[in-house]
């Protein structure tokens, strides 16, 4: 899969605002009610990327959980990192929900 230009990056990024691009990736930073709860949220993102085999970069600091995503086999962003970041986004979403 080939890494996207600087201006599909921008095009792709306005479907999911939260991210944003930082050199060769992109990332968002998660905010939860607790630790545990965090760690919950990295659980079910570990097991759904596991089923992809596309895993992120992962920093968890107390209260929030930043994802880094990039496809490292293209030298850059590609289209599976953003469908990744639909997918983090999906799962933040039932969090928000429960």
């Amino acid at each position: 899969m080939p890494a996207l230009s600087t201006r599909q990056i921008k095009l792709h990024l306005q479907d999911v605002p939260d991210w944003s691009k930082h050199a060769q990736t992109i990332c968002r930073t998660f905010k939860f009610e607790s630790f545990m709860t965090g760690i919950d949220f990295v659980r079910r993102i570990a097991k759904q990327t596991l089923k992809i085999n596309h895993q992120p970069d992962i920093d968890i600091r107390f209260d929030q959980v930043t994802l880094t995503l990039t496809t490292h086999d293209a030298g850059g962003i590609t289209q599976k990192d953003f469908s990744l970041a639909r997918k983090c986004d999906e799962i933040f979403a039932r969090f928000l929900a429960a």
